[in-house]
């Protein structure tokens, strides 16, 4: 018994479609256009009777590019005919990046005015929220209504909320700004935001570590600042009130000379 080899035999190269060159190559100018083509850089054999002809793409755009044009030859024909034409990167050639999903590309802040940017249904900082909707159309009109009017001071009443993934994910990018406890002007501050008149606490749990600045002078009003953090504005440091100080008259017009009366 023989053994087959499992290993894939080269094809052999067809004597008349590796000839072709000046075939090849006329069919590689009519597609490069403007791009050009270059000197014959070899043949390679795809399968019986069908070779690829390489050629070099002399565009500076595309350096380490080349043409590709793929000849084959009927079965006892004389004569090799075009296949096909396209030009490939060889192992140096200069590629484009990898393609990234614009889900994956967008950073923080690039949402711009008129811009939208759509929510993942599988969000993880997001969880779904109580609107009441599902009891609506069984409830009584009145007391939907005080219910709607509890749901929106407890602000709710939205399809979904923050999750707390979501909220941790916020406390750790705002602790690690700017704004956040450990910089050179909550070093430098006189006492904690927590202390100042001009802080805001913000609602839910987030309220526990931050709030906002009020202050129109600080360089952080209208921030989301930590309870830890600091600035020169904190409102305990008071001006200290001064009466208006009056200089020297030029003409002493209070004074009394007592020679005048002798």
């Amino acid at each position: 018994m023989v053994a087959r080899s499992t290993a894939a035999r080269t094809p052999k190269l067809d004597a008349v479609t590796a000839a072709a060159v000046d075939q090849a190559r006329e069919a590689a100018i009519a597609q490069a256009g403007d791009f050009g083509v270059g000197e014959h850089l070899g043949t390679v054999a795809e399968a019986e009777r069908v070779v690829t002809h390489l050629f070099e793409c002399p565009h500076r755009a595309y350096q380490g590019w080349r043409w590709a044009v793929t000849m084959v030859r009927a079965s006892r024909a004389r004569s090799a005919t075009v296949n096909e034409v396209v030009l490939l990167p060889g192992d140096e050639a200069l590629l484009a990046p990898k393609w990234v999903p614009w889900s994956d590309r967008i950073q923080a802040g690039d949402v711009a005015p008129g811009t939208l940017l759509p929510t993942p249904d599988n969000d993880p900082r997001l969880e779904p929220g109580f609107t009441g909707g599902e009891y609506a159309a069984d409830a009584d009109p009145a007391e939907w209504s005080a219910t709607r009017a509890v749901v929106g001071e407890l602000g709710l009443g939205r399809e979904r909320v923050l999750s707390q993934h979501g909220r941790s994910m916020a406390a750790q990018r705002w602790n690690e700004g700017e704004s956040g406890a450990d910089n050179q002007s909550s070093r430098l501050a006189p006492a904690p935001c927590v202390s100042c008149g001009y802080f805001v606490r913000l609602q839910g749990q987030l309220g526990n570590l931050f709030g906002a600045c009020t202050n129109e002078f600080s360089p952080f009003d209208a921030s989301v600042v930590s309870i830890e953090h600091g600035c020169g504005g904190h409102s305990d440091v008071v001006a200290e009130e001064r009466g208006v100080e009056l200089g020297e008259p030029v003409f002493d017009t209070i004074g009394v000379d007592d020679g005048l009366f002798h």
